[in-house]
């Protein structure tokens, strides 16, 4: 039997994963201090570099059947695109592949996203022509083209945030809140406690939406309305800007990854305001995952080794 790692380093996850029959995971959550909103990168890789060991071990296979590793090296698929904590998870992954003699094919870490939604949404036949992916997560709002290359995916960004993304306003608003960064579990249990919203205007032009506005006015409302109310309000406002967004661009089908994808009320929200069909990441692969590269790895193993 073949298996295939995935590695994936990202800000604040470090996750190993093995594609084969079947598929195992594992991931560690980076600890972020109370009341801070994010780490250094330097702790960041220093995090990775301490928990890969553990997880490959977590993952209770026998690495000698590893046919193939893929692992994330940047977050985009462009010109430029770096982060040092993806270099933790290269190294790690070089090592490993060297030692096993087995090849290393290398991913954006957004690929990953993508991947892992089309696999959990079960929508592989968006890999046959150009679809539209809206990637949400702790630094990404981006609507982008996708078309799938035969390794990754081709993509152009054709609108998103002019500012914060619709994750950052999520954190922001919820460690003012007395959350524990990040803060998007905490966020999502809360909304659901409210019953109604704050009516709030969306800054939409074309495809591009502006939300760091909404993240002052809302905090204003801290201890003057309740919590569950503001957390339902700042979700609301985020769906209805991506909804006016991804609806001026005239979608055929849209795919929903990233963290902030796995969100209840917003997926909800988007399902019945998107005017066309929408496809959503599981609630477990929308967050930063590894089980993505290792399908990527699998589809580009099959095409070296024919």
């Amino acid at each position: 039997m073949s298996l295939f790692l995935g590695i994936d380093t990202s800000n604040y996850t470090t996750s190993v994963a093995l594609c084969g029959e079947n598929t195992a995971s594992v991931r560690k959550i980076i600890d972020v201090k109370e009341g801070e909103r994010g780490i250094r990168q330097s702790e960041g890789v220093f995090a990775h570099v301490r928990e890969l060991p553990h997880l490959l071990e977590g993952l209770d296979s026998d690495v000698s059947a590893i046919t193939a590793i893929g692992v994330s090296t940047r977050p985009r698929s462009v010109e430029g695109s770096y982060m040092p904590v993806f270099v933790a998870g290269e190294s790690f992954a070089r090592t490993i592949a060297k030692v096993l003699g087995v090849p290393l094919f290398r991913y954006s870490h957004q690929d990953g996203h993508i991947m892992a939604g089309i696999v959990s949404a079960d929508c592989t036949e968006l890999m046959g022509k150009p679809f539209t992916a809206v990637h949400m997560s702790g630094g990404t709002t981006e609507i982008l083209r996708c078309a799938w290359n035969g390794d990754g995916f081709d993509t152009e960004i054709i609108g998103g945030t002019k500012d914060i993304s619709a994750g950052q306003l999520i954190d922001r608003l919820g460690v003012r809140l007395g959350m524990k960064f990040p803060c998007g579990k905490e966020f999502d249990a809360l909304s659901l406690n409210a019953d109604r919203e704050i009516p709030l205007k969306t800054a939409v032009s074309g495809g591009y939406m502006n939300l760091s506005g909404m993240e002052n006015k809302l905090s204003e409302k801290i201890g003057r309305e309740h919590a569950g109310v503001l957390a339902r309000s700042a979700l609301i406002f985020i769906g209805k800007s991506l909804a006016e967004a991804i609806n001026s661009g005239n979608p055929e089908r849209v795919l929903f990854v990233g963290g902030v994808a796995s969100n209840t009320l917003l997926r909800r929200y988007l399902s019945e305001n998107v005017k066309v069909q929408t496809y959503f990441a599981s609630g477990e692969l929308a967050c930063d995952n590894a089980v993505g590269i290792a399908e990527l790895a699998k589809r580009s193993w099959s095409k070296w080794n024919r």
